[in-house]
């Protein structure tokens, strides 16, 4: 994270959070959506928010799980039209104190280390709802026309023609003696 302050920031001190769960409802102001859609190079936030529980875990890390809500526009990477969409996604995030090794588990939650005693929650949201974004938005009933194509639609690469071994060709001039 950058010395800038984040477009949608919810910072939270460390001792705000104890061993008993706490319940957060989280929602971006207009001016912090517009923001946003401005630094993902999107149309359009038309509404984000989340619902979340967090509660500290043994080794002074805070656990924050729960669901994030958004409205996006984007635009058909075909035909540029609006495209919008509903984004809901799970949030299983685990903050780090200053310090905190992190963890190497590729099953676990996204680790987020920390700075100055504070969790930024809404920065944390904000890269949560930019990978959940569509790659490949696509307005209803668009089609690349034939022999293009996009993301998963992709086809299949076709194999190369097989390469002539420039030393069969001299096979080929050898005289017999």
């Amino acid at each position: 994270m950058s010395d800038a302050a984040p477009e949608f920031s919810r910072p939270f001190p460390w001792g705000t959070i104890g061993k008993q769960e706490r319940r957060e409802e989280v929602q971006a102001t207009a001016k912090e959506c517009t923001a946003l859609a401005a630094r993902f190079g999107i149309l359009a936030i038309e509404a984000l928010s989340a619902s979340l529980r967090l509660r500290q875990e043994s080794g002074g890390a805070v656990r924050v799980r729960g669901r994030l809500a958004a409205t996006v526009v984007q635009p058909c990477v075909v035909t540029l039209e609006p495209v919008r969409q509903t984004v809901d996604e799970v949030v299983d995030l685990r903050f780090l104190p200053p310090g905190a090794e992190m963890d190497e588990d590729p099953e676990g939650p996204d680790e987020i280390p920390t700075e100055n005693d504070v969790l930024e929650l809404g920065e944390a949201l904000a890269e949560q709802l930019s990978l959940a974004l569509d790659p490949y938005p696509r307005a209803p009933g668009a089609a690349l026309e034939e022999g293009f194509s996009i993301g998963d639609d992709e086809p299949a690469p076709e194999s190369p023609a097989p390469r002539l071994n420039p030393f069969d060709v001299l096979k080929g001039l050898k005289r017999d003696n």
